[in-house]
């Protein structure tokens, strides 16, 4: 079977979202261009990384290019808040991210491919398998792959942190994050701290 590829050229829309309640969200990226719709699902952490580093690219662009590229140097005011597109059908979980600038067409790339399960004796196995994966461009795992202006990955950014930093509340103390009904508070010894 040929690796699927979700590609998006010029989308009008590509963000950051989630559903569930706060500490039980499950996190996705959507890509949307006229009718067609695709979700695929990642964890917080990969959001929060893939905007930070999304915005230090940009601004490593803007420096280089001494403020030539079409680029903003923040994020639009007008930055998409409505939720994800429904129903969310998740075409798979994100493993590995990748970001690129294309200097010629002034666009930024970004690369998610499906999570993919090794089987491996040793180390060196797993080396090898994952170099065969990533040779294998034609029989690869499905991948959603997304062409960007600066504007539109700014606001994606901007966004994505929004969304990560929606969640619970910390605790005071141990800054681990608060349920509604408190937690074990490691600070506090073992009692538990309420919201």
């Amino acid at each position: 079977m040929s690796r699927q590829v979700f590609l998006y050229d010029h989308p009008e829309r590509f963000v950051a979202g989630t559903v569930g309640l706060p500490g039980r969200r499950s996190f996705f990226l959507q890509a949307t261009e006229g009718s067609r719709v695709t979700s695929v699902a990642l964890e917080k952490t990969q959001v929060a990384a893939l905007a930070e580093r999304m915005d230090e690219l940009l601004d490593e662009v803007v420096r280089r290019s001494g403020g030539s590229a079409h680029v903003p140097a923040v994020a639009p005011s007008d930055t998409d808040t409505a939720p994800l597109d429904t129903p969310i059908e998740e075409e798979f979980r994100v493993g590995t991210m990748a970001l690129a600038w294309d200097g010629d067409e002034q666009l930024m790339i970004v690369e998610a491919q499906a999570l993919v399960e090794l089987d491996a004796e040793s180390e060196e196995d797993l080396a090898e398998a994952e170099e065969r994966l990533l040779q294998d461009e034609e029989n690869g795992p499905p991948m959603l792959r997304v062409r960007l202006t600066g504007a539109q990955a700014r606001a994606f950014a901007k966004r994505a942190l929004d969304v990560v930093n929606a969640g619970r509340p910390p605790c005071p103390l141990c800054s681990l994050p608060l349920d509604p009904e408190g937690h074990v508070c490691p600070r506090q010894n073992g009692y538990r701290r309420g919201a």
